[in-house]
């Protein structure tokens, strides 16, 4: 499910994900498509890891420079692919997925365009480093956020109930017998009901969603313990 319907704050967010996206592929493709003047340049690389072993065969810290910028070039579309797709409830396993496959996609694409970009040589190495890097990205940081968000979802939508609710929070609850506890009506996070109707708490909070409908009764699923009655009607003699 995506971003709470109509919310205006996930549509800025979607939207600046957006701009933030094609800034980072118009910079990405700057530095990997753009001619290079070289005296020389080594033969493309189909053997896994072999260029990596290469770089540090050059020395320590020439390898682990270039293993950080292999790595950091597309980490960027970790995040950014998730926040522009306004997925919020989904899988975990299933983001990453999707992300990564998006990212395998992007790698190989420009791997192929430096075939003819002079002084550019495809690697199979930058291949597997930028889709590490993005699914690095990925768990790192989207799990978490995502998380956060949907808190932050069903606490606004629980506030609004609370408020639209006459009688305040108690009236969330339905009335109260003599012990204190709540009589009519299923409230709290996992019912789900709020609002009132014939004094009980009821109406929908959908809780995957930032959507609240105060006077929406669940058909069939009226408050408990209330029997409807026919007034009788007599005839004078």
């Amino acid at each position: 499910m995506r971003h709470g319907t109509g919310g205006s704050a996930a549509i800025r967010l979607r939207t600046a994900g957006a701009l933030l996206l094609l800034m980072h592929l118009l910079i990405v493709g700057w530095l990997t498509l753009r001619p290079v003047d070289a005296p020389w340049v080594t033969a493309v690389n189909l053997r896994p890891f072999a260029g990596i072993r290469a770089d540090f065969a050059v020395g320590t810290a020439h390898g682990v420079r270039s293993l950080a910028e292999g790595l950091a070039l597309l980490a960027p579309l970790g995040v950014l692919l998730p926040v522009v797709s306004g997925r919020l409830w989904v899988s975990v396993w299933a983001s990453l997925s999707r992300t990564t496959g998006a990212a395998v996609l992007i790698s190989l694409a420009i791997e192929l365009l430096q075939t003819g970009v002079p002084g550019r040589v495809p690697d199979v190495d930058s291949l597997i480093l930028h889709t590490l890097g993005v699914a690095a990205a990925h768990v790192v940081v989207v799990p978490y956020g995502r998380a956060r968000l949907r808190r932050g979802l069903r606490a606004s939508a629980a506030a609004r109930a609370a408020a639209a609710a006459p009688g305040g929070p108690e009236g969330a609850h339905g009335p109260r017998d003599g012990s204190g506890a709540a009589s009519g009506g299923r409230g709290g996070p996992r019912g789900g009901r709020t609002g009132r109707v014939n004094g009980y708490a009821y109406g929908v909070v959908d809780p995957r969603a930032d959507v609240y409908d105060p006077d929406a009764v669940p058909e069939g699923d009226g408050p408990e313990g209330v029997t409807p009655t026919i007034p009788r009607v007599g005839l004078a003699p």
